[in-house]
């Protein structure tokens, strides 16, 4: 399972579902969620092999978008996706009984929605992450001084 998070609005992008994701899997959730919101400057990862794929490095080059990786065994060095995998495994993995990969599609996203759109973030003023990305959206862009950067993960 690949988990995509705004560092700064604290969305959850995109949870892509799979027996075996690959770094063509990542680039093409990546893609879509340029289509619709833009590059981001940093990309932070882990070490697996999805994401310091050949692949994976030529979308970033190609798109001036820097990866940042972890170092081994320091899953600290990426707390905000660590923290969402962690309210995700809670919250929807060990409390959902799954009947198929397109089950799971179908539950994780429900439980995505919810999280973005229903589910208050102490961090960003009690607000949900998608009330809290509309009110900066609103804001001139001298006002919001943080870069854009997202954040992956693949556990599970």
């Amino acid at each position: 399972m690949l988990t995509v998070v705004d560092l700064f609005t604290r969305e959850c992008l995109a949870i892509d579902v799979g027996q075996s994701l690959k770094g063509e899997d990542v680039v093409r959730v990546l893609t879509a969620i340029s289509h619709e919101r833009g590059l981001p400057r940093t990309i932070k990862s882990d070490n697996g092999s999805e994401f310091i794929s050949k692949v994976m490095d030529k979308w970033a080059y190609e798109r001036r978008v820097e990866l940042d990786f972890s170092r081994p065994g320091k899953p600290t060095d990426n707390a905000n996706v660590e923290s969402f995998n962690g309210r995700l495994r809670q919250g929807c993995l060990n409390a959902t009984w799954f009947l198929s990969l397109d089950d799971a599609r179908g539950k994780i996203e429900a439980w995505r929605q919810y999280y973005n759109e229903s589910r208050p973030h102490s961090a960003l003023d009690w607000a949900t992450p998608a009330e809290f990305a509309r009110r900066c959206r609103q804001l001139p862009a001298t006002a919001i001084s943080e870069e854009p950067e997202i954040s992956t993960s693949e556990r599970y």
